[in-house]
């Protein structure tokens, strides 16, 4: 296992190969990872969230900076490790459960990231904890258009007090537009809470639909729907519009699925709930492969079921100094 050290030592290698290169070139690759009560350490009395009641550094689970400090290098760790094992770095990350943008912030100032290009979209969502999704891009591979956070709706027109859907369109080194959506849909928490994560299906078909609708037809979805993609409810996205519409979309985690694979693991069980859907006209442009990332260093052994599990921050109210409970996915696009 390679420490961070000699990881910092890749990097500076990176720096002298074609790492940095002004485009995409031929490949793209994506990361999508729930990460997990990334918290800032310090309590703020402005804030509507209940979250510093529980990670500051006066909470009842004592999150204090050197422990924000430490997710944050493995974090960082963890992106250097893909870059060394794929001989590239991702182009573009997506981030679940992050508090803000100052976290984010920390994360790309304050680790070996630093000597990299990535640059920050984020938005404040209105979700109850206090929890966003953020999204990271290497500036020397993609230039932004535009981002935006799309509000969750109920059938009355109410936004839910859930996280927003974020979107962000750039461009490629050949010109191209491409389309990101970043995604955290509601919990399973409550008896009656399918609805809630059909209107963000909804809500998300319908981000895509006009995207196409605009001449957008490279699109990528990504992030933790709460859901195992053989829900039904998915043919909401991946099933053609009643009522004119684009294209619809190409569950890419349903294979992966079928063969027992997972991110989260729950009773020895893997559960596949965090997933990436790609427009078709992406796909006729390029091929594409999902992956799920079981980085040695972020999973721990099971002691009850055997096997291995993702290394959480806290094992309940226990501080043990892991990242999450997702493991990352990855995706990787070849054009053709």
């Amino acid at each position: 296992m390679k420490t961070l050290t000699e990881y910092s030592c890749a990097i500076l290698l990176f720096l002298l190969s074609n790492v940095f290169q002004g485009s995409c070139g031929d490949r793209l690759s994506v990361l999508f990872w729930n990460v997990e009560n990334f918290f800032d350490w310090r309590a703020d009395s402005t804030s509507a969230s209940s979250s510093d009641k529980e990670f500051s550094s006066f909470g009842t689970r004592h999150w204090t900076r050197r422990k924000f400090v430490a997710k944050s290098a493995t974090i960082a760790k963890t992106i250097l490790w893909i870059a060394d094992r794929d001989g590239r770095l991702p182009d573009v990350i997506g981030f679940a459960e992050v508090e803000n943008s100052f976290v984010v912030s920390q994360l790309l100032n304050h680790t070996v990231l630093r000597r990299l290009d990535y640059s920050c979209i984020h938005f404040e969502s209105p979700d109850p904890r206090g929890i966003d999704v953020a999204l990271l891009y290497r500036k020397s591979t993609l230039t932004p258009i535009s981002a935006v956070p799309l509000h969750i709706r109920d059938t009355a027109g109410n936004v839910l007090p859930t996280r927003d859907i974020l979107l962000a369109a750039f461009l490629d080194g050949k010109s191209d537009t491409l389309a990101f959506l970043v995604n955290h849909h509601p919990s399973k928490y409550g008896s009656d809470s399918q609805w809630k994560r059909d209107a963000a299906l909804e809500r998300l078909r319908a981000a895509t639909d006009s995207l196409q609708e605009a001449g957008v037809h490279d699109i990528i979805c990504m992030g933790d729907f709460n859901d195992t993609p053989d829900n039904p409810s998915f043919r909401i996205l991946t099933e053609p519009a009643v009522r004119g519409g684009g294209e619809a979309l190409n569950d890419l985690a349903l294979p992966l699925h079928d063969r027992g694979e997972g991110t989260i693991r729950y009773n020895g069980k893997w559960d596949l709930i965090d997933l990436f859907f790609l427009s078709k006209g992406l796909c006729r442009r390029a091929d594409s492969r999902m992956s799920i990332l079981h980085v040695p260093f972020l999973t721990v052994r099971d002691t009850m079921y055997g096997g291995e599990k993702p290394y959480r921050t806290y094992s309940g109210p226990r501080y043990i100094g892991g990242v999450s409970d997702h493991c990352p996915i990855l995706l990787s696009l070849q054009w053709k």
